[in-house]
Parts: structure tokens; sequence; C-alpha cells
């Protein structure tokens, strides 16, 4: 290339003027570098995606319902913003834990972690919890295991919509599980045991009430379906870990159900992660490609923030686009023992 064709788009010095709105400031921010301007391009990307006849399929780690990000996560479900969640199970039982009327409390991450175990108080960082409640919760869960069909193994998806219905039965205000049960919606959590969720199931069956089981393998050939029978997939990771992976690797499953597969169309991740550090997490998308994770034209971007700050910034802007959202060609469930889908023409 010439010196002219590499010097060819400045940037743009953000300036203030009247349009005082998280989508102003986010197309403003496309001009300018580093980190604040992919977050302008993630906004795009998603503006892409939201046009297009895509299966958006959403990966969330980290404790994201604690730091405040739920009603946000029920923002997107509600509005079809995405099509499917897989997420912790740790997310998951504190959305739970909230939905029923329970709190997470601020605190500074300095305080005395023995004294708080001495008074039953768990800490995520500045965050706080009250562990008599996530008991109480575990219990209810164990329960609810416990009153399900024995004979058979459930998909987390089956399970959590399942669940979704016997929580809104409670619910104080409507939470991620019990939105994507009303939506209608698919929610994944491949590492379903490695939570409070697990927690509770597993003490309920040490009392002998239960014999359940999950069926993980079938969520991985559900979520394969997803990405492999949909005109196209996109995907949206806020952090890195097993969801980022579980979303990633459906488009590498449904190559052995058709008989090629491009990868994921549009990819945007919100990580801390490094990539040298040789992690999932922090691998890059350009690295997913070689596994054919993601298209090779796939319109994508990496922004490197920490997901409290992007995810509130991302989807308030992208709230501000009704018309956008109301005319999304989005895929439509069935949901039940077996998953079905279509998408309108």
């Amino acid at each position: 290339m010439r010196k002219n064709e590499i010097l060819s788009t400045p940037t743009r010095p953000f300036a203030i003027d009247a349009r005082k709105n998280a989508a102003a400031v986010l197309e403003k921010m496309q001009g300018i570098s580093f980190q604040g301007r992919n977050l302008g391009v993630a906004y795009q990307v998603w503006k892409k995606m939201l046009g297009d006849r895509v299966m958006i399929m959403m990966g969330m780690a980290g404790a994201m319902v604690p730091a405040g990000m739920r009603r946000l996560v029920v923002y997107l479900i509600k509005n079809r913003l995405i099509d499917c969640l897989t997420s912790t199970g740790a997310n998951f039982f504190h959305d739970i834990h909230e939905t029923l009327g329970r709190l997470h409390y601020q605190c500074s991450p300095s305080l005395d972690d023995v004294a708080l175990q001495e008074n039953l108080i768990d800490r995520m960082y500045d965050t706080l919890a009250d562990e008599e409640e996530f008991r109480e919760a575990d219990a209810m869960i164990g329960r609810f295991a416990a009153s399900l069909d024995q004979s058979r193994p459930y998909t987390t998806r089956e399970f959590l919509n399942l669940l979704g219905k016997e929580i809104s039965r409670h619910a104080k205000e409507d939470g991620i599980v019990t939105a994507a049960y009303k939506a209608g919606i698919p929610l994944y959590c491949p590492a379903v045991g490695d939570s409070s969720i697990g927690i509770g199931i597993a003490e309920n069956r040490h009392l002998g009430k239960n014999t359940f089981t999950f069926d993980v393998i079938g969520d991985v050939l559900e979520t394969a379906h997803l990405a492999g029978d949909s005109p196209a997939s996109g995907v949206v990771y806020f952090g890195g870990g097993t969801p980022k992976n579980f979303v990633q690797q459906s488009e590498v499953t449904a190559t052995f159900m058709r008989n090629a597969t491009e990868g994921h169309k549009y990819a945007i991740q919100v990580v801390t992660d490094a990539a040298h550090w040789g992690g999932l997490s922090g691998c890059t998308l350009e690295e997913a490609q070689s596994w054919g994770k993601i298209a090779h034209d796939a319109s994508m971007v990496t922004v490197h923030c920490d997901s409290t700050i992007a995810m509130p910034i991302l989807v308030t802007a992208l709230s501000e686009h009704a018309a956008l959202i109301r005319k999304r060609k989005k895929p439509v469930f069935e949901m039940g023992r077996e998953l079905k889908f279509k998408f309108p023409k």
C-alpha cells in the first residue's frame, strides 16, 4: 500500500454537541482511538445483527448479576436483542436470589473477610450477599429438582425454562430466568455443577430426595442446531470462561450436522483478559477463526473493558433504536423436552 492509502482515515476529536444520548456518544466514539473506538464499533456490529436474519447468541461470565447488570440482561431478553443466553450457574443463581426479592450489597473490598465469614456474609470484590439467604435458595432449587421426573436427564435449557416458570409464581420482579421463560428463549448453563444450583441439587440428593441428572451433551447438540440451522449466527460475549467457549464451539459442532459451516457471521467480545496468557477468556476472535468458529469475513470486534462499563452504555444506546428492534426478524422457539425454532421469512 502507498503512504496516502495508509494515511486515509484521520481520527475525529470527540466534541460535545446537542445530542445527549448514548447512541450519539457511541457514534462519535468510532472516530477516536483505543477501546473507545472499539466500543463504538461493537455498537455498530450489534446494530448490523439486529438488521439481519441472525441467531444472536450471548455468553456472559463473571459476577454480572451481583454487579448490577441483571436488568440490562432482562431488557435484552424481553426486547429480543439476543435470542439465547449461555451463562454461569452463579449468574443464574444470583438472578433467582434477586428475583425473589433478595439483595446484594455494596462494600469496600478491604473488609475483614474472616469477620464476614463469621457473620455468614459472602464477598465478591466490593459486593456482598447473605449466605443464609443463599442457603435458602439452594434448598429451594434442590426441592424443585426433586419434583421433576427422575427417570430421565434434563438439558440445562429445559431445566432453566421449567425453573423460570416455577420462580415466576413467586417473583417480586422479572429476572433473567423468568424473563427468558416468558419470552420463550433458551438459557444454557454448561458448567451448572460449578455453582449454587449444583450445590442445591447435590445437597438434596445427599438427603436422599432426588436422583436428578443433567444432559449437558443435549445442550451441545441444541446449540449446534441453533448455529447450524439458522440463516446466520452472531455472538456477543461479556467476559470469557466456559460461556464464551460453549457458544463459540456451536459452529464447530454444527459441522457434522450439515455439509459445511462458515462460522459465526458477527462477533463482539468485551473482555479483560489478554491473549498472551494462552487462555480462552482472552483469546482473540482472529484465533477463533483458525478453529472455524468465526467466519473469515465476519464483522467482529474485541473491546478490552470491564463489562460493567461496556454493557450499560451498549444496551442503553441500542435501546434508543426502537424501530430497528421492533422490525427485527427474530427466531421463534418452541420450548419443551425438544427445542424447535424457525425464522420468519
